[in-house]
C-alpha cells in the first residue's frame, strides 16, 4: 500500500525523488549507479559505494546520494551546492571546465587526499577530473567540502542561495561528517559523479 502512495505521488510530481525503506523511486539514479559500479570495477576504485551528485534536482531538495553497491540503495542523501559563475542561477546552473568560471564541472572524479578547510568542519578532499569535461578541477582547486550555512535537511521550495560554491560541490556540516567517515577508511579511491 505504501508503495502504491509513493508511486502516484511521483507520478503527479509532488516528489521528483522518494526513498522509502531503502526504495528509492528515481530509475535514473539506479541507473547511474549501475553505470558507476561498472566503472569502478573496471578502474580498480571502491566497489563498496560512491558519491552521485544529480544537479537536475532543484537545489533545496536533496541531490547528493551515497550509494551503497553491496545494498544496492542510498544509504545517505543531502543538499549540495552548485558554482555561482557562468550567470549560473539558484534554480539553473551553468557547468564549465574553465579556470576562473566559478561554474560546476559536470563529470566523473576520483576522490583524492584530505586536508585542511578553511570552511565547514575544516576538512576537504581534493577532486581529480576523469572526463575533457572536468579535467581542469584538480587545478581550479574544485574539492568536496562543507561549509556551515549550508542547511542539513531540504528546505524545498526554497533554493539555496548562491555564493556558497564557487564551482565546489558544499554540503552541509554534518554530511560532511558522515562522509568522511567513510573517506578516510577505505583503501581504494572513490568515484564522485556530478551529473545533469
Amino acid at each position: 500500500m505504501k508503495r502504491i502512495l509513493l508511486i502516484i505521488l511521483f507520478a503527479v510530481g509532488a516528489i521528483p525523488v522518494l526513498f522509502a525503506a531503502g526504495w528509492v523511486g528515481d530509475g535514473r539514479l539506479k541507473m547511474k549507479a549501475d553505470s558507476a559500479l561498472v566503472f569502478c570495477k573496471a578502474n580498480k576504485f571502491d566497489t563498496d559505494r560512491c558519491i552521485l551528485i544529480d544537479m537536475k534536482i532543484h537545489s533545496g531538495r536533496n541531490r547528493l546520494f551515497v550509494w551503497d553497491f553491496k545494498e544496492n540503495k542510498v544509504i545517505l542523501s543531502g543538499l549540495c551546492c552548485h558554482g555561482l559563475g557562468g550567470k549560473s542561477t539558484e534554480s539553473k546552473p551553468v557547468f564549465s571546465n574553465v579556470s576562473g568560471s566559478y561554474c560546476t564541472s559536470l563529470g566523473k572524479y576520483k576522490i583524492g587526499a584530505r586536508a585542511y578547510s578553511q570552511y565547514g568542519i575544516n576538512i576537504h578532499y581534493k577532486l581529480h577530473g576523469l572526463e575533457s569535461t572536468n579535467s581542469n578541477a584538480f587545478d581550479r582547486i574544485v574539492v568536496l567540502h562543507s561549509h556551515t550555512p549550508v542547511p542539513s535537511a531540504e528546505i524545498y521550495p526554497d533554493h539555496l542561495p548562491l555564493g556558497y560554491s564557487l564551482g565546489c560541490p558544499v554540503v552541509s556540516n554534518s554530511m560532511m561528517r558522515e562522509l568522511e567517515k567513510y573517506l578516510k577508511t577505505t583503501k581504494k579511491p572513490v568515484l564522485l559523479w556530478i551529473y545533469y
